[in-house]
C-alpha cells in the first residue's frame, strides 16, 4: 500500500536559523556565503587595491606625457572643457568644499554599504556585484601600470584649480612623488566613477521600488565631482565605463540565462482517472 502512494519529494525546508529571502523577481535567494570568508575576501581585495596603486606610483615623466596626450585628444574631439564644470562649483566656497568632501568621503563608504546591503538582502546579487567590482579593479590596476596619468589638477595647460589643496579637504599628499598613501598618477580609469556606476546598476538590478530611478544620481554626481575638482578627465570616466561594461559581459547577472522553473508533472505512483470519474 505504501508503494502505491509514494510520490515525489518537495523542496526541503530551510534549516534552523536560515531565512529564505525572496528576490526582486519573487524567487528565493540562495543562502548567504559565509560572513567571515567574505570579510576576509573583501579586505584582501581592498589591500590589493591600495598596495597595487602604490606599486604603480612614480613614472612622473610618462604620467605628464600621457596627460598632455589625453588633454589634446579631448580637445580634438571637442569634448566639453573640464573647466566649465569647475567654474560651476567655484561659484561658492561651501559648494566646492562639499564637492571635495564628496570625493574624499563617499567613494569607499557607499561601495561598502552597497555590498553589505546586497549580502544581507540579495545574496545572489552580492556575489555578482563583488565579482564584477573585483574584475574592474584588477583591470584598472593593470591600466595604472601600463599608462600612468597625471590628473588635470597637475597639468598647467588645463588652467584648472586643485580645489582640494586650495579649499580642502584633501586625501592626497602635498608632493605626489613622496605620497605614501596614494598613487596620484593613476587617473585613468576613474574607479570613483566605475564603482559608483556599478553601485547604481547593482541597486537597479536588485530592487523593484520606485526609488530605483534615483540610483543613477550617484554616478552622475560622482562624475561632476571628479571632473569639477580636477581629479579626472572625461576620458577617465569613459575608460571606467568601458571596463565595467566588459566585466558585466563576463560575469553573468542573477537570473540571466538561468533555468526556468520545472512544469508540473504527474506524481509518481498515481494512476490517471478516467474521464467523468469522481475526484
Amino acid at each position: 500500500m505504501a508503494a502505491g502512494i509514494r510520490g515525489t519529494r518537495g523542496p526541503r525546508p530551510p534549516g534552523p536559523g536560515v531565512t529564505a529571502t525572496p528576490g526582486p523577481d519573487g524567487h528565493e535567494e540562495p543562502a548567504r556565503p559565509p560572513l567571515l570568508r567574505e570579510l576576509l575576501l573583501v579586505t584582501a581585495l581592498f589591500l590589493v587595491y591600495k598596495f597595487g596603486r602604490l606599486v604603480a606610483n612614480g613614472h612622473e615623466d610618462r604620467a605628464f606625457h600621457n596627460a598632455d596626450r589625453v588633454w589634446d585628444a579631448e580637445r580634438a574631439l571637442h569634448l566639453p572643457d573640464e573647466g566649465t564644470v569647475q567654474q560651476l562649483l567655484l561659484h561658492g566656497e561651501p559648494l566646492i568644499r562639499i564637492a571635495n568632501t564628496y570625493y574624499a568621503a563617499v567613494h569607499f563608504p557607499a561601495t561598502i554599504a552597497f555590498l553589505v546591503w546586497l549580502y544581507w538582502r540579495r545574496p545572489a546579487h552580492y556575489l555578482w556585484a563583488r565579482r564584477v567590482l573585483a574584475l574592474v579593479t584588477a583591470a584598472a590596476l593593470a591600466l595604472h601600470l601600463l599608462m600612468p596619468l597625471a590628473p588635470p589638477r597637475m597639468l598647467a595647460a588645463t588652467g584648472l584649480v586643485d580645489t582640494a589643496r586650495v579649499y580642502g579637504p584633501s586625501v592626497y599628499g602635498a608632493t605626489p612623488e613622496t605620497d605614501s598613501m596614494a598613487n596620484q598618477f593613476a587617473a585613468m580609469p576613474s574607479l570613483h566613477f566605475g564603482w559608483a556606476l556599478m553601485v547604481a546598476i547593482g541597486l537597479i538590478a536588485a530592487t523593484r521600488s520606485r526609488a530605483r530611478v534615483l540610483w543613477p544620481l550617484h554616478p552622475l554626481l560622482t562624475l561632476l565631482v571628479i571632473v569639477g575638482t580636477a581629479n579626472h578627465y572625461w576620458f577617465d570616466a569613459l575608460a571606467a565605463a568601458v571596463l565595467l561594461g566588459l566585466a558585466l559581459l563576463v560575469v553573468r547577472a542573477p537570473g540571466r540565462g538561468g533555468s526556468t522553473p520545472p512544469s508540473a508533472s504527474p506524481t509518481l505512483g498515481t494512476t490517471a482517472l478516467p474521464a467523468g470519474a469522481l475526484r
